[in-house]
């Protein structure tokens, strides 16, 4: 992957399996920002530091540098690409943003998924092989399910991701298994780079208009179906004072994972 600021356009999609069915897919486009973020062109989607991280107005890159330290990972990382939805006419909402972390050949060594919740709480999932080793498509890492997300699913069970990254495409798959290790919803983002240019931005902005406002209506449409279908409103619960989960063991992905 080139280190130099691109759009990402992509496909979000949600498959919920149980006890009720729902599915969708809808298109998006991010930011791919290389840390230190470098001024951006235009106005028309723009990056605001105080909207990752520590949401305090700083470069995120020191944020994650001291997480990736801590887990002594920061000898490893080169560069730091944060993969975020932008602000668009002042708004900006971010279900999940993402850092690649990458080594001084551009291999993947780790990714850091920061979640934001409708009720304004964040959490972060790191992303890493127990070894250090580069991440590839073909392993899930595993990780507990500790932060209140969707009014619709319980605080317990465990996430499953997967990432494939080259220089044109990234892939992301995060599943989620109950407590009873049950696959309960399965989701993925899949996409494709292009340079961020001015012709390119004003493109994505008209393809995907207001596509953070549009990110959150579809969050409260999804869940009013759910409402609909029958399934049940859970309460948010007290959010963890920790506010960092690492993935735990290596899983080897089967065919069938591919398929869904």
């Amino acid at each position: 992957m080139v280190i130099e600021p691109k759009i990402y356009t992509a496909k979000v999609m949600h498959r919920r399996i149980f006890p009720k069915e729902n599915t969708f897919e809808y298109g998006v486009y991010y930011l791919a920002i290389p840390l230190p973020a470098p001024r951006l062109p235009g106005c028309l989607a723009r990056f605001h530091a105080k909207d990752v991280g520590e949401r305090n107005g700083t470069d995120p890159i020191h944020w994650v540098r001291n997480i990736l330290a801590n887990y002594n990972l920061s000898s490893k990382i080169q560069n730091i690409v944060l993969v975020a939805m932008p602000r668009v006419l002042g708004y900006v909402f971010n279900p999940v943003s993402f850092y690649l972390c990458l080594d001084d050949i551009n291999h993947l060594r780790a990714v850091l998924c920061e979640v934001h919740n409708t009720f304004g709480e964040q959490h972060s999932y790191l992303c890493a092989n127990p070894d250090h080793s580069p991440l590839t498509p073909d392993h899930w890492l595993v990780a507990e399910k500790v932060f209140h997300v969707s009014p619709f699913l319980e605080r317990n069970g465990t996430y499953k991701f997967r990432f494939d990254l080259t220089m044109e495409r990234l892939s992301i798959w995060i599943d989620y298994y109950d407590i009873n290790e049950k696959k309960q919803l399965i989701t993925s983002l899949i996409g494709t780079f292009s340079p961020l240019t001015m012709q390119n931005l004003r493109r994505a902005f008209w393809r995907h208009p207001l596509v953070a406002l549009k990110t959150i209506l579809l969050i409260h449409y999804q869940a009013l179906r759910l409402f609909c279908k029958g399934m049940a409103y859970i309460t948010k619960p007290l959010q963890s004072l920790k506010k960092i989960t690492h993935t735990r063991g290596l899983e080897k992905s089967q065919t069938t994972a591919f398929k869904e």
